[in-house]
């Protein structure tokens, strides 16, 4: 497994962030233009070299699609909010994307056949899962024998004592950001449901520990 330490984010031009990876963590998925943006180095890391099918859990705005690369023949946006759903549809329908669709599904469900997607994008969604170990076991089902989860989340504290204080305040932020569990350990929950976390690397963004990587079902 390749790890990383490095400041990611560095040099970002924040002001001109375009779109936003989920409503309830409203991080921008590009800069310039909404209609062809320019990657974040996150949003970049996590789509390189895609290709085939690729179903993504969380919406956002739809600006998201159009970071992806040419050779992503369709893109399926697992949004399980009725609300979020709607509002990205006229963004998704307007962008010069790969043929994409905005699908009703769960965190815990994904209207998806078996083995039929080349890779599973997660960005700043599983922290959102109430039942972790069968969002998971969902990835593993539509996964093709070789495809890849690709991951950005925030991960839990490397400090103990954020670690703790992060895991205090988890009832009363869950409430506020859509279910989040900032205390989380999403690497370690990810080799538990059986995923080889074949690169990750570290990064602080505001403060708060995060992951970006690939990780295949073992």
């Amino acid at each position: 497994m390749h790890i990383v330490s490095s400041p990611i984010s560095a040099g970002r031009k924040r002001a001109a962030g375009v779109g936003i990876e989920q409503f309830h963590h409203p991080r921008p998925v590009g800069v310039g233009g909404r209609r062809r943006p320019r990657p974040t180095p996150e949003r970049e890391r996590l789509v390189a070299g895609l290709a085939g099918r690729v179903l993504e859990l969380g919406s956002g705005d739809g600006v998201k699609l159009a970071c992806y690369p040419p050779a992503v023949e369709e893109i399926l946006l697992v949004e399980p909010d009725p609300f979020l759903r709607a509002a990205s549809k006229a963004v998704v329908a307007d962008l010069p994307a790969a043929p994409a669709r905005l699908v009703d599904g769960e965190l815990t469900r994904f209207p998806v056949p078996d083995a039929s997607c080349d890779a599973v994008v997660c960005a700043l969604i599983l922290c959102c899962s109430g039942r972790l170990a069968e969002t998971f076991a969902e990835i593993r089902r539509v996964l093709r024998p070789g495809g890849e989860l690709r991951f950005y989340e925030h991960q839990r504290p490397r400090s103990h004592v954020v670690a703790l204080l992060s895991g205090l305040v988890t009832p009363m932020w869950s409430r506020a950001a859509g279910g989040c569990h900032p205390a989380r350990d999403i690497l370690a929950a990810m080799r538990r449901a059986g995923f080889a976390v074949e690169s990750v690397e570290h990064f602080a963004f505001r403060g708060f520990d995060h992951v970006v990587g690939v990780a295949r079902p073992r």
